[in-house]
């Protein structure tokens, strides 16, 4: 199949956008590449064609596919005639940020909050006989509550996510807009 320069030129930057905003949200960059190549490809690759296309080694594709496949971002399928394993990309873009949402939340909420509370349980074992204790168990605490909320507001969201309620979350953030712009011309006042 051949491909105009643009289209080429437009998959190269979709790729590399995909893999530096990943980066951004602590996921690996060689898997969000994989993801947006076959996101971005009609028809299924092969293994040795995305270690072609990305310039990476059998092992890191491997090991990164694993990880897509386990993610449900990609789906492995197979070709009559071969038996080399094909992939190729979850595209319902809610899904994708809804799977996303879950994972960051299961990877990297979760575990923080345990070892604040590890943090807090280690304060207490010393008996919060001083101020300074009492201050640091407090701001810990402050932060263990921001997060728990913050997994609370997520966890709100995702039903709405993975129904593709796309009306109800405009209507949830222009109450937000509103909210704010209120806020604003009282403190004008």
């Amino acid at each position: 199949m051949k491909r105009t320069q643009a289209y080429t030129d437009a998959l190269d930057q979709f790729v590399q956008l995909w893999g530096d905003m990943a980066s951004a949200w602590g996921i690996n960059k060689t898997m969000s590449q994989i993801h947006a190549l076959l996101y971005a490809e009609s028809h299924p690759l092969d293994t040795d064609s995305i270690m072609d296309k990305l310039d990476i080694s059998r092992g890191n594709a491997n090991m990164n596919l694993h990880r897509l496949v386990e993610w449900e971002l990609i789906h492995k399928v197979q070709k009559s005639g071969t038996r080399k394993d094909f992939y190729t990309a979850e595209t319902d873009v809610w899904k994708i940020v809804s799977t996303i949402i879950r994972e960051r939340q299961q990877k990297e909420i979760e575990p923080i909050r345990a070892e604040l509370k590890e943090c807090i349980a280690t304060l207490e074992s010393g008996g919060l006989n001083d101020e300074e204790s009492k201050a640091f168990k407090q701001r810990i605490e402050n932060y263990n509550e921001f997060l728990e909320m913050f997994e609370r507001f997520t966890g709100a969201l995702l039903p709405y996510i993975n129904k593709k309620n796309l009306g109800f979350l405009k209507q949830l953030i222009k109450l937000v807009e509103v909210k704010e712009s209120l806020i604003g011309k009282k403190s004008d006042d």
